[in-house]
């Protein structure tokens, strides 16, 4: 399982790019037969041609078990990659741990093919190229961090909100999307817009980071996300 970092292959780690150069088989996640690949696009510089491409497909659903015939389907076919004597590696957007399709196959290997070797190597986060391309600190001395996707209703935004200001903790929203049309009035109505970085599509040549009151509200891509700062430490420069 190899993370290939949010979309510049320059942010890929050399542990990545040595497992793909050595591997023979390269897989990666599809929404669907004959759909690009976001991870094989950023893999692309150092996938050769004699290499054999493996498209997964993982459905995009909601329902459960689509969803998990195709994280069992993915984890027999690369079982019976591994043994056949072939290297394999599944690429994965981000980092392979982190809100990953491949975590669920690496979950399905392990209880269906526990002999089958597995190695995970990880990825830089969406959430880390965000903060360095907005020279944004993420989380500094006792501050605390939350990850999570973004809420679907005003309520449970407002509950997180309060509750990571009584705690001084920093939230990373993933998955904003068309929640943005909300969330940005929720967030001025707070204060909260200036202390708050929007990213979307980072690591991509349209790549888009900003302060989210320079944003104006709207449907965003799945791809977008905040990080929303309440407060700061009392020890800074």
């Amino acid at each position: 399982m190899v993370g290939v970092g949010p979309g510049d292959p320059e942010l890929m780690t050399l542990a990545a790019v040595d497992a793909i150069k050595q591997a023979q088989v390269v897989a990666f996640p599809a929404v669907r037969d004959g759909a690009e690949s976001m991870a094989a696009s950023i893999a692309e510089p150092w996938i050769r041609p004699e290499q054999r491409r493996l498209p997964l497909v993982f459905p995009m659903v909601e329902a459960a078990e689509p969803r998990r015939q195709a994280w069992h389907q993915a984890a027999a076919v690369l079982a019976a990659e591994v043994e056949c004597g072939h290297a394999v590696v599944l690429l994965c957007e981000g980092d392979a741990s982190l809100f990953a399709t491949s975590s669920y196959v690496v979950l399905a290997l392990q209880q269906r093919y526990p002999r089958c070797p597995l190695r995970v190597i990880p990825g830089i986060t969406a959430i880390s190229a965000a903060a360095a391309a907005g020279a944004w600190p993420l989380a500094l001395q006792q501050d605390q961090l939350l990850v999570m996707p973004c809420p679907d209703h005003h309520e449970d935004l407002i509950a997180a909100l309060a509750d990571a200001a009584r705690q001084e903790r920093v939230l990373a929203l993933l998955k904003l999307g068309r929640r943005w049309s909300w969330v940005r009035p929720l967030l001025e109505r707070q204060g909260l817009l200036k202390e708050t970085l929007f990213a979307e599509r980072v690591g991509w040549a349209d790549q888009r980071v900003c302060r989210a009151d320079l944003l104006p509200a709207g449907q965003r891509t799945y791809f977008s996300l905040l990080l929303i700062r309440q407060t700061w430490p009392t020890v800074l420069p």
